[in-house]
């Protein structure tokens, strides 16, 4: 199949749409990407990129198709919006020029937020009369509500008006995360077909470097939080069961990535002199495997919401595939599969006396028995998000996408 991927995030940007093309490309498809300038998480363009520019470069032998776009900035609501709605027309404008002359089969949406990049998706997929296939990873409108930007009222309104033409539009939905389904039929009409594809774990190909590890745990009980560190982590949480286990020296939450709320974070560990707590940095996709393996646990954490509840955050898989122990303070979704797994423990979002229990008693087990949590969550991975497995039930949903379209 010839297939476009369309996603306003993508490599050098560290989304796990990176992977998914990769593993496309070597199923033997031809693929291509239309995407944006990088510039998440901090909101400032790349060296070597231009937040104006317009070009097309080569990444490991996939051609990617870069559109002018405004950076997020501080990621400030407004700042957002024109981000968001910049993406949506230039993806469109000089999306089309830039792909003149080509013919896809299909249009493949990685929908992170914003949903609503899938507009510009649907103008070129109408043009190359292609079928259109939107992977949605976030709910909207209710990310909106969730994340403080939208709270109710008419901008709501005016998002789910165009969240519901979106869906309206599509030859097939994907949603990584079962509980999405109720949410998504609600708003789409009653012929839209959805489907189950979940996101799948780390690629084993973004190997670790040779030599040490890029971050050397210091000995002792080390939690390692890695990924974003925005509005919906719930870090409040984190750093209230940080102050109280204060009691065990030995315990040590390790915070690795950055995000929005990163400078808040760093101020409060200052504040609240909890010298348990570790603010290691961003590290390259690849380096992070190599730190979790240290670990003698890891975290996820969400804010307490419904919506949270449906989402399953991809570093779920991550840690899974890393073999190490699970703390899940996060309802719903996530926290199920950890259970399922046996991968750890699981606890309520946003209850730093729950949390703070659940790693107490990760602490009171012995070595042999966190590997044998450890490996039991790896084995999960390798039965339900192997990379490969997916890969191949990702293109056969697109060519059954391509060829729904051509019976019509």
């Amino acid at each position: 199949m010839r297939i476009l991927v369309f996603s306003q995030h993508f490599w050098p940007e560290t989304f796990r749409i990176n992977d998914v093309v990769r593993g496309l490309r070597d199923a033997g498809h031809e693929v291509q990407v239309l995407t944006g300038q990088p510039n998440y998480p901090d909101g400032v363009v790349f060296p070597g990129y231009r937040a104006a520019a317009s070009s097309t470069q080569d990444w490991q032998g996939i051609r990617v198709h870069r559109v002018p776009l405004v950076p997020r900035g501080s990621a400030s609501a407004r700042r957002l919006i024109v981000n968001y709605l910049s993406f949506i027309g230039t993806s469109a404008l000089f999306g089309l020029w830039r792909l003149r002359g080509q013919r896809f089969d299909a249009v493949l949406v990685y929908a992170t937020s914003p949903l609503l990049q899938a507009i510009g998706a649907w103008v070129v997929a109408c043009v190359k009369r292609a079928a259109l296939v939107t992977w949605v990873q976030d709910l909207w409108p209710q990310s909106l509500q969730v994340t403080g930007y939208f709270k109710r009222g008419r901008p709501l309104a005016i998002v789910e008006w165009w969240v519901r033409w979106i869906y309206a539009r599509q030859d097939l939905v994907l949603i990584p995360s079962r509980a999405f389904e109720p949410e998504v039929r609600a708003l789409a009409p009653p012929t839209t077909r959805i489907a189950y594809l979940p996101n799948a774990g780390d690629d084993d190909r973004a190997a670790a470097p040779p030599g040490p590890a890029a971050l050397k745990l210091d000995p002792g009980f080390n939690v390692v939080f890695a990924g974003n560190l925005g509005t919906a982590q719930a870090l409040e949480t984190v750093l209230d069961a940080a102050a109280a286990l204060r009691d065990l020296p030995a315990v040590r939450f390790v915070f690795v990535g950055s995000g929005q709320r990163g400078a808040w974070l760093q101020e409060q560990v200052r504040e609240r002199v909890l010298s348990n707590v570790q603010l290691a940095g961003r590290f390259a996709p690849n380096q992070v495997p190599g730190i979790l393996a240290q670990a003698q646990a890891t975290l996820v954490s969400l804010r307490r919401d419904p919506a949270m509840a449906l989402t399953v955050p991809s570093k779920v898989q991550s840690y899974l595939a890393a073999g190490r122990p699970i703390i899940a303070a996060l309802d719903g979704e996530g926290a199920r599969i950890v259970t399922d797994a046996g991968a750890g423990i699981a606890c309520p979002a946003e209850n730093a006396p729950a949390l703070a229990a659940a790693v107490r008693q990760l602490f009171a087990l012995s070595a042999m028995e966190r590997d044998a949590i450890g490996r039991a969550g790896r084995a999960y991975h390798e039965a339900h998000f192997a990379p490969a497995h997916l890969t191949h039930a990702l293109a056969a949903l697109l060519q059954e996408a391509v060829q729904s379209l051509r019976r019509q």
